[in-house]
């Protein structure tokens, strides 16, 4: 473990007991989802968790990190009061494991509820979920209406503007970095890339899921 500031850094030493598959994940994100952007957000969030697990050096886990950000906010849709508190309901009787429900939840951690965000990928899941919300809504501001064209400046005015994207906390994404022992830059510079690297397919995906 590194330690960070008042943080540390480990790996996942959990025995991983979920076995639901990406087929499985979506399907059950299906059910209590219908909005297309909850399930943009859910995709993106998936994509950049993808992107962190490969770029972290976890690429064996790459689909579990996956599929941790795809179901992060499945109870969001139909329990927005309740959630990180209904989802581990939801989750258990979709076949998820206690090991990736515990994962999802800790993204609610000192929001709502109290699952601690403890290994490297919770962590990423904590600071980055935050951050694609406003880094999407600052793509939405632009002509291009995209992240590829997008460059860290841009975030970093969006983000010391706290009327812009007001739900998207900029306390959490501090948290967040400090709790990963990055500086804000590096956070919002692999955010940006990860959702750069993730745009083609999640807009494919959704051109013919709208439809």
């Amino acid at each position: 473990m590194v330690y960070c500031m008042q943080y540390y850094i480990k790996r996942c030493t959990v025995l991983r007991t979920s076995t639901i598959s990406r087929e499985e994940a979506f399907l059950l994100l299906e059910k209590y989802n219908k909005e297309p952007f909850h399930i943009r957000h859910a995709l993106t969030v998936e994509g950049v968790m993808r992107f962190f697990a490969k770029s972290l050096g976890y690429l064996d886990e790459e689909e579990y990190w996956g599929i941790v950000g795809l179901l992060h906010d499945i109870d969001f849709e139909l329990y927005p009061e309740e959630h990180c508190k209904k989802a581990p309901e939801l989750l258990a009787a979709g076949g998820v494991g206690d090991d990736m429900i515990h994962s999802i939840c800790s993204h609610g951690y000192g929001i709502c509820c109290d699952a601690e965000p403890n290994c490297e990928m919770e962590k990423v899941l904590f600071a980055a979920d935050e951050l694609t919300g406003l880094i999407w809504s600052t793509a939405l501001m632009r002509p291009s209406k995209s992240v590829s064209d997008m460059d860290i400046s841009s975030i970093k005015k969006k983000f010391k503007d706290k009327k812009f994207a007001a739900g998207c906390s900029r306390d959490i994404i501090r948290t967040g970095a400090e709790r990963l022992g990055w500086e804000l830059d590096r956070l919002f510079e692999q955010t940006l890339l990860a959702m750069r690297d993730c745009e083609a397919s999640v807009n494919e995906f959704m051109d013919g899921y709208t439809k």
